[in-house]
């Protein structure tokens, strides 16, 4: 992509661009899974920031050329809450979807080629979404689904979690049969073609599951219960593993993803007869990502006549994803080049992939992708969902990502980085100045920046910004050692890695030292606040649903992360000394703070107690809350106020240069006290 043509001289951050806010929010759709039925037809589920966020399923049309049709009723939310942030909220099987339902939380049956069947819930009413239901498969013998259920009815804060059976008979709602419990965590029930074994994924605290998690394949009887089981990996106490995605072929093998011996998600193999795990692929890459949400999917079998399973997978190495074909019969792999730069889930359906990606010009979309009969080239590409359906008329807006590799304080490490400059085909910066910089660090803090196309980063590359997206030490993608380099010292790593990056920026001489910003959502925000507090490397900050007390938020964390926060950042007196709203005195720089009012994750209180503490000493600080919301925005009108807010915040408080559009600035308190330089 070229930014060059004739264009005028304008400061930096005031160019006018197509990019609106209303282009961002009404863009930020989202996939959350996908399948196909029984008829190849694709199915999948959709958020849509204009219906409030609601999640809808989506079927591609049986006639071509037609639009697809929506399957979910208007009056239901295909959405669960399990683990608080969800995934895996439906299954198809035939002729029948099971689906979570937001508001209630309970599952419900709907036939999807009878057109007057409506929803018919089969788990029972507990007067209010305390039960909550995930990652659902179906049980052909014994008509009936089997799911990771949740229950809040004894104790909201510590859920009980176990492997449930819920019949399918459709004449009542009967109390589901527990199969598997006793552990804190249950994931990825899956069910061999003849349902005489399933597999599992469990873990207990203080873990999270890519510490440290056990594969588990239990034999069903003829009642329907697991009668005998077998520990397949995690259980050498010399081995420390994270096994996940486990994966029945047709012929009844078993496959899994796990980092034992290399640190690296690989693909491995079951031997059953032997109770040996034997690598199908080695190599230094990773081939799945933290679990976080139910359903990942990173890998596929393609079933063929050959006696051994061909495996369709992702992986990434290098800041980068590749499509992989692994052949067992001929003891081979291969990289197939489609456009994708990052892949995310991936599904066969006969010798047809289903595959969600992205890349530095493609939004998050999902692909069609046929391979020829070596499988090593790809025949047919076809898009057949974005995220961005009309994304092509901003093109010549796009700033491309650099991969940046920059020095951190600990000699010998290094750490990543996406660097998109400013780019904007009308408009040239006068040559006194060097852009402003946006410093994003990631949510988790166990995530990634993919240095993919989003609408987000082009609304501020396009008006003259430098953006830079940091995978700080600690960020997935990059092994299991470089993932736990953050262990123990979040609050340190992750804030020098940022003032690194930005310092590393400024001595290459892309960006303006003294304009330089930092955002971030949830640990992101954290990070966000922690820089401005403990560095002065930054001159001001927006922080989403940010952290800013870690002993609060800690001691109220629900199960799921309920250590997580230990594990980071070490004892009750570490928390405290890397809590930003402990050290308000050290904070010098304008803020402004954005939070959901419903967010059960970082409560609203974290926001309100440093707005509060940063209006009493008297610095430039906003806070704006949003009814309605939770972890994560997603309302249109949300996400559309938020980075409008931010623009201009940055612009009259450090910027030095006045926003193309015309937006009412929320207010910022002491901000005509205090002078801002």
């Amino acid at each position: 992509m070229s930014c060059s043509g004739g264009k005028s001289s304008a400061p930096y951050g005031s160019w006018k661009s197509p990019i609106t806010a209303d282009i961002v929010s009404g863009s930020d759709k989202h996939l959350e899974a996908f399948t196909v039925d029984s008829h190849g037809h694709l199915i999948w589920l959709e958020t849509r920031p204009a219906q409030s966020g609601r999640a809808v399923l989506v079927k591609e049309s049986p006639k071509p050329g037609e639009p697809p049709q929506d399957i979910t009723p208007t009056d239901f939310n295909v959405r669960t809450t399990v683990h608080e942030y969800g995934g895996a909220a439906f299954g198809v099987y035939g002729d029948v979807l099971v689906f979570s339902n937001f508001d209630d939380q309970r599952l419900y049956k709907q036939l999807l080629h009878s057109p007057d069947s409506g929803p018919v819930p089969i788990t029972p009413d507990y007067g209010g979404p305390v039960v909550r239901y995930a990652d659902g498969v179906f049980d052909g013998r014994f008509n009936r689904y089997i799911a990771v259920r949740e229950d809040h009815r004894e104790f909201d804060a510590k859920p009980t979690t176990e492997i449930v059976s819920i019949a399918l008979n459709g004449k009542t709602t009967e109390e589901p049969k527990v199969l598997i419990s006793g552990n804190d965590f249950y994931a990825f029930p899956r069910m061999d073609m003849k349902g005489e074994r399933l597999a599992w994924i469990e873990w207990s605290h203080p873990n999270m599951h890519w510490d440290k998690a056990e594969l588990w394949v239990g034999y069903i009887s003829e009642s329907g219960d697991i009668d005998k089981r077998v520990l397949v990996a995690g259980g050498c106490p010399t081995i420390v593993e994270s096994p996940t995605e486990p994966l029945w072929s047709s012929k009844g093998e078993l496959f899994f993803i796990t980092d034992r011996n290399t640190g690296f998600w690989n693909i491995h193999k079951w031997t059953e007869d032997k109770n040996e795990v034997l690598a199908i692929h080695s190599l230094n890459a990773e081939f799945t990502r933290p679990f976080w949400v139910f359903g990942n999917r990173c890998y596929d079998i393609i079933e063929r006549k050959e006696e051994s399973a061909i495996i369709a997978c992702s992986y990434r190495q290098h800041g980068k994803s590749y499509l992989g074909v692994i052949n067992q019969a001929k003891n081979s792999f291969c990289s197939v080049d489609i456009p994708f730069t990052y892949i995310s889930n991936i599904l066969a359906s006969g010798q047809i992939l289903y595959i969600e990606g992205a890349s530095s010009v493609l939004p998050t979309s999902l692909a069609k992708v046929i391979l020829d009969d070596h499988m090593s080239d790809v025949v047919e590409f076809s898009i057949m969902w974005s995220s961005s359906s009309d994304i092509d008329k901003y093109i010549s807006y796009f700033s491309l990502p650099e991969l940046i590799e920059f020095p951190t304080d600990v000699a010998g490490q290094n750490a990543y980085a996406y660097f998109y400059p400013p780019c904007n085909p009308e408009y040239n910066g006068s040559q006194e100045e060097k852009p402003p910089l946006l410093l994003e660090s990631h949510g988790g803090p166990t995530g990634e920046a993919y240095g993919t196309l989003s609408l987000s980063i082009q609304y501020w590359t396009s008006r003259g910004w430098a953006f830079v997206d940091v995978n700080y030490r600690g960020s997935t993608g990059y092994g299991r050692a470089y993932r736990e380099r953050l262990f123990g010292k979040w609050g340190i790593v992750d804030i020098n890695d940022c003032c690194s990056c930005a310092k590393y920026l400024v001595d290459e001489g892309k960006v303006d030292g003294k304009r330089l910003c930092i955002t971030g959502c949830s640990a992101g925000g954290y990070t966000t606040l922690a820089s401005l507090a403990f560095r002065d490397t930054f001159r001001a900050g927006a922080s989403l649903f940010g952290i800013a007390d870690l002993k609060s938020l800690s001691d109220s964390m629900h199960k799921f992360e309920s250590h997580y926060i230990i594990n980071l950042g070490g004892n009750e007196i570490a928390l405290n000394e890397r809590s930003p709203i402990n050290f308000v005195d050290r904070f010098s720089c304008p803020i402004i703070l954005f939070q959901g009012l419903e967010d059960t994750v970082v409560q609203p209180e974290q926001a309100r107690k440093i707005y509060h503490a940063l209006k009493e000493k008297g610095l430039p600080v906003a806070l704006v809350e949003y009814e309605g919301e939770s972890h994560g925005f997603r309302k249109a009108e949300s996400i559309k106020y938020t980075i409008e807010q931010q623009m201009v915040f940055f612009a009259r408080t450090v910027g030095h240069f006045a926003v193309a559009e015309d937006v009412t600035p929320t207010h910022i308190d002491n901000f005509d006290q205090v002078p801002v330089s």
